[in-house]
């Protein structure tokens, strides 16, 4: 996934593996494979590589994964394919 980032140390990605009860729905609805389970926790494999699109918190039934949605490259990726929205730069 290292093609997927633009600046290191920006994404709002945050992950508390004591929340974590290994479900795997984060693994599971992440476009960019953020995440996989490990010894029964999710475990983060590319916190850079995170798009900030917020399905793996919405998802987290424990609230172990925050993110803030909208600051990152989705935001910028889903502006500039809307008619007649256009952003200037994703992070």
């Amino acid at each position: 996934m290292k093609n997927f980032r633009h600046l290191e140390n920006v994404a709002t990605l945050a992950y508390d593996r004591e929340k974590c009860v290994g479900c795997g729905l984060c693994a599971t609805v992440c476009p960019h494979r953020i995440f996989a389970v490990r010894d029964g926790k999710a475990e983060v494999l590319d916190r850079e590589a995170c798009m900030e699109c917020g399905a793996c918190a919405l998802n987290c039934p424990t609230d172990a994964i925050t993110v803030t949605p909208g600051v990152g490259c989705a935001e910028y990726i889903i502006q500039t394919w809307l008619p007649g929205k256009r952003g200037t730069s994703c992070c």
